[in-house]
């Protein structure tokens, strides 16, 4: 029986039915670098699989170098997931900006709660009493960074009617001189696994509302994400400030050549059947952006230099 042929626009970054050695993914938007002590991680793993892994114990140090009380998750997910035991039962309605991460929605009907969607900046209009509210920065999928100042108004109106901001900051160590709001009722979700190139370790944090989110979270983890964190803290993030400033470079070269924006590490744009033809015929793979609710979009990440080179080959002809 012959192989299936890739899908060269997936449906979710990184999900590819038949992937060969020669396609190129710029459907998952990660660190294109990974630390050298990688493989260090892996062996580590392997010498705690034998055990049951509690946070615990390295939780607090982690705090410590983000600054903040956290609450170590399983990647962005499972904090996601645990909004919905924690607030969304509770809610009299979920506000989720238009064009953004469909987990949100996704949870939410899980859930049954009542969804209202509306533009960026006519959220805190729509904010009543008890409501929860998803929002991505920088957006997925157009990577725009809203700053401190930009969410003000926003912050003001959900303190003022006892709701929840539930900040999704995945990609925050791809923007430039990030700044994260700060509020009484704001709950952020973090992960590394994007920036460190390694999204199958599945490795978070949640700041704000440490308290409810350990007692509802999985009491264990896993020996790799432990593993992981180990490294990170010893590191003190020296990788990301070694490889994040090659990915500005790419993303500005980009820009440049392809009239595109972004403050993160992806781009959107617009793309019609000859595009995704030309893709394919190259076996580039990117992000199809229905999920998002945008039609005849792609998503594509920020690579390596020779990478990128191709990928601009194709959608600059």
């Amino acid at each position: 029986m012959m192989p299936q042929m890739p899908d060269f626009a997936t449906e979710h970054g990184g999900k590819c039915k038949f992937k060969d050695k020669e396609c190129i993914d710029f459907s998952i938007s990660v660190n294109p670098y990974q630390p050298e002590w990688r493989d260090e991680v892996f062996r580590r793993a392997n010498e705690l699989s034998m055990n049951y892994i509690y946070v615990d114990d390295i939780e607090k140090e982690l705090g410590d170098l983000v600054g903040e009380e956290i609450t170590i998750t399983a990647g962005i997910t499972e904090a996601i997931y645990l909004t919905g035991i924690l607030l969304l039962r509770q809610a009299e309605k979920v506000l989720i900006p238009e064009y953004s991460y469909s987990e949100y929605e996704r949870i939410s009907r899980m859930f049954d709660c009542k969804i209202v969607k509306c533009r960026t900046e006519s959220l805190h209009k729509a904010v009543e009493k008890n409501t929860v509210v998803f929002f991505c920065n920088p957006n997925n999928p157009d990577g725009q960074y809203f700053p401190p100042n930009n969410l003000k108004l926003l912050i003001e109106t959900v303190e003022d009617t006892e709701s929840i901001l539930i900040l999704d900051e995945a990609f925050m160590d791809f923007v430039k001189d990030f700044k994260s709001p700060e509020g009484e009722r704001i709950i952020k979700l973090r992960t590394f696994t994007k920036s460190y190139g390694m999204p199958g370790i599945r490795t978070g944090y949640v700041a704000g509302f440490a308290r409810e989110f350990r007692r509802a979270r999985m009491p264990w983890n896993s020996s790799a994400g432990y593993a992981f964190l180990e490294k990170v803290i010893e590191d003190e993030f020296r990788f990301l400030r070694d490889s994040i400033p090659k990915i500005w470079d790419e993303r500005n070269k980009i820009e440049k050549i392809l009239g595109v924006r972004s403050d993160a590490n992806f781009f959107l744009m617009e793309a019609g059947k000859e595009i995704l033809t030309r893709l394919k015929s190259k076996k580039i793979i990117v992000r199809d952006c229905k999920s998002f609710g945008l039609e005849n979009h792609i998503r594509f990440s920020v690579r390596k230099p020779e990478e990128n080179a191709k990928l601009i080959e194709v959608l600059g002809i």
